[in-house]
C-alpha cells in the first residue's frame, strides 16, 4: 500500500461503512494527545504524513477514519466559555458564572478543548435545562420545559389503558421530506436520498407507501426503490437527477400493537421470573436467536475486561435471564444521567463512554443494555427510529431482550431513567418489558446496511432516523440538508 495518497485513501474509505469496524483500533498516542487538547489541524497534519509510511492496513484505515472524525468533531462545540456564559445569564434567572464552573467540573454541560480553549456543545444550555430541574425551575421561558410535562401527561394515559387493556394500538400516517441546503445543491447532478420506513416486524403490521414525491409530482417507479418490509434498517431511496429546490417526500402508513405484561418487582415479577426459570434451557429455546444475539459487533458491543467486570458485579450470582436483564435495567436507569451527546460518528466506543461518564442519550443507554446484556448471556438486539405522538415527532431509540417463554421485550432505559430520577416508579416500572405504542421502528439491527446500500459514508452510520443524502463524489453531512417528519393522521384504540 506504499505510495498511495491521503486523498486516495480518503475517496477508498467514503466507499466502504466497514471502516467503521476499524474504531477498536487504538489511535497513536500523539495523535490523541492533539486530538483532545484541541489541535485538530496539526493532528491531520500528522496524520497525512504517518499515512505516508508503512502502516498496517488496519492501522491505515482507523487513522482515515480519524481524519473524518477531525473534520466533524469540532463543529458541535461552537460557543466558547464567555459565549456560554453570556447565553446561560439571559435564559436562566441570576445565573453566576461560579455555576458554570460547577456545571461544567460535573460533565453535565459537554465540552471539548478546541485549539486549547474550552468550547461547549450547541446543545448545553438544553441539556442542562433537561436535566438539571433546579435550573429548569429557573429558566426565563417556561414554555421550554411545557413539552415535557405535556409528554409525561400523555405516556401516563397510555399506560393505564395500556394496563387495563391489556395494550394498545395505533394506526399512524406520516409524511417525511428531505430539502437539500442551497449551499449543498448541485443542479442536474445525479443524486441518492434516503428517508426511514417502519419495518414490518414485531409490533408494527400493515405498512403502506400512500405516496412517494419529488420537486411536487408524484415520483415516477423508476425513479425509487422501497426497501423489503423486513429489511434490517428500511428505507425508501430517492435516485434521480437533483433540481434546485426540489424536495423528496414520502407518505406512508402503518399500525402499532403495543402489548402490555406486568414484570413489576414484587409477585408480578417473580411469577414471570419463575416461568422464565422452567422455560430456561428447554428445547422451546430459540438457540439461533442465542447465537445471533449474544455475540460481539465491533466496533461498540465489545465484551472489554472493564464491561465484563462491570457485569459481574452488576449481576451477581444471578442465574435467571429475566432478572439479569432487570438487575442490568435497573443500574442503568439509577446510575446513567441523560445526556445529549456529539454525534455517534464521533464516538469510538459507545458503551465505553456511557459506563465511564454515566451519562448518555437514549441510544448510548440503549447500546449499553444490548451489551451488558449479551455479555451477562441474555440475547439483545436494536430496535430504533422514530418517537411518534400527538405531540411530537423525534427520534428514538430502545432496545429488546429475549427471554423464554415470553419471547422478544422491550426495554427503555432512557424513558425509565427519566422515570427514575423524578420519583414516577410505576413509569420505571413499565418500561422494563413493554413499551407505549408511539413508535415507528424503523432499525432493528445497529449499524445495518441500506438496501440499496450507499456508496459513501453514511452522516449516521448506525442508525436510522433522519435520511441520508448522496451525490457520485461524496455523502452530504448532517447541516447540509434538513428532513421533516410530520403527522398527518393518528388514530388510537
Amino acid at each position: 500500500m506504499i505510495g498511495i495518497s491521503v486523498r486516495e485513501e480518503r475517496e477508498k474509505m467514503m466507499n466502504e461503512n466497514n471502516y467503521f469496524l476499524t474504531l477498536s483500533t487504538p489511535l497513536p498516542e500523539d495523535i490523541q494527545k492533539l486530538k483532545w487538547c484541541g489541535q485538530f489541524e496539526q493532528a491531520k497534519r500528522v496524520i497525512g504524513l504517518r499515512l505516508k509510511r508503512d502502516l498496517p492496513r488496519v492501522m491505515k484505515d482507523r487513522l482515515t477514519l480519524e481524519l473524518e472524525i477531525l473534520e466533524r468533531l469540532p463543529g458541535q462545540y461552537p460557543y466558547s466559555w464567555g459565549e456560554a456564559l453570556e447565553i446561560l445569564k439571559r435564559e436562566i434567572q441570576d445565573f453566576k458564572e461560579e455555576e458554570l464552573t460547577q456545571l461544567w467540573e460535573e460533565d453535565a454541560a459537554d465540552w471539548i478543548y478546541v485549539d486549547g480553549q474550552v468550547k461547549f456543545r450547541s446543545s448545553f444550555l438544553a441539556n442542562i435545562l433537561k436535566t438539571r430541574p433546579s435550573y429548569g425551575r429557573r429558566a426565563v421561558d417556561p414554555s421550554r420545559l411545557k413539552g415535557r410535562q405535556d409528554n409525561f401527561r400523555l405516556l401516563e394515559n397510555a399506560m393505564a389503558r395500556m394496563k387495563e387493556s391489556e395494550g394498545m394500538s395505533c394506526s399512524y400516517r406520516i409524511r417525511s421530506t428531505v430539502e437539500i441546503t442551497p449551499e449543498a445543491e448541485r443542479e442536474g447532478e445525479p443524486i441518492r436520498v434516503y428517508l426511514p420506513l417502519p419495518i414490518e416486524y414485531s409490533q408494527i403490521r400493515n405498512v403502506k407507501v400512500e405516496s412517494v414525491s419529488i420537486g411536487g409530482r408524484e415520483a415516477l417507479p423508476s425513479e425509487y426503490t422501497v426497501a423489503d418490509a423486513g429489511q434490517s434498517q428500511r428505507t425508501i431511496c430517492f435516485h434521480t437527477e437533483h433540481r434546485r429546490g426540489q424536495r423528496y417526500a414520502v407518505e406512508f402508513s402503518f399500525e402499532n400493537h403495543a402489548p402490555y405484561r406486568d414484570f413489576s418487582r414484587g409477585q408480578a415479577l417473580d411469577r414471570a421470573a419463575a416461568l422464565a426459570q422452567r422455560s430456561e434451557g428447554s428445547q422451546g429455546e430459540n438457540r439461533e436467536i442465542r447465537r445471533d444475539f449474544c455475540r460481539e459487533q465491533l466496533p461498540h458491543i465489545r465484551f472489554t475486561p472493564y464491561l465484563r467486570q462491570l457485569v459481574r458485579e452488576v449481576v451477581g450470582e444471578e442465574t435467571n435471564p429475566l432478572l439479569k436483564a432487570r438487575r442490568i435495567y435497573d443500574y442503568i436507569t439509577s446510575h446513567v444521567m441523560y445526556s445529549y451527546v456529539r454525534s455517534y460518528f464521533t464516538l469510538t466506543d459507545i458503551p465505553e463512554y456511557v459506563s465511564t461518564c454515566f451519562k448518555g442519550d437514549c441510544g448510548v443507554q440503549a447500546l449499553f443494555f444490548i451489551t451488558m446484556c449479551r455479555a451477562a448471556g441474555v440475547p439483545a438486539r436494536w430496535q430504533a427510529g422514530l418517537y411518534t405522538t400527538p405531540l411530537e415527532i423525534g427520534c428514538h431509540d430502545w432496545a429488546q431482550f429475549y427471554v423464554e417463554p415470553f419471547g422478544w421485550l422491550y426495554a427503555d432505559c432512557s424513558f425509565g431513567g427519566a422515570a427514575f430520577r423524578e420519583g414516577y416508579e410505576e413509569r420505571w416500572e413499565f418500561y422494563f418489558g413493554n413499551l407505549d405504542p408511539y413508535r415507528m421502528p424503523a432499525a432493528r439491527e445497529f449499524q445495518a446496511d441500506f438496501n440499496p446500500p450507499m456508496a459513501h459514508l453514511r452522516n449516521d452510520p448506525y442508525d436510522n432516523q433522519m435520511g441520508e443524502v448522496e451525490y457520485g463524489d461524496r455523502s452530504l453531512k448532517e447541516n447540509e440538508y434538513t428532513t421533516d417528519h410530520r403527522m398527518v393522521e393518528l388514530r388510537e384504540w
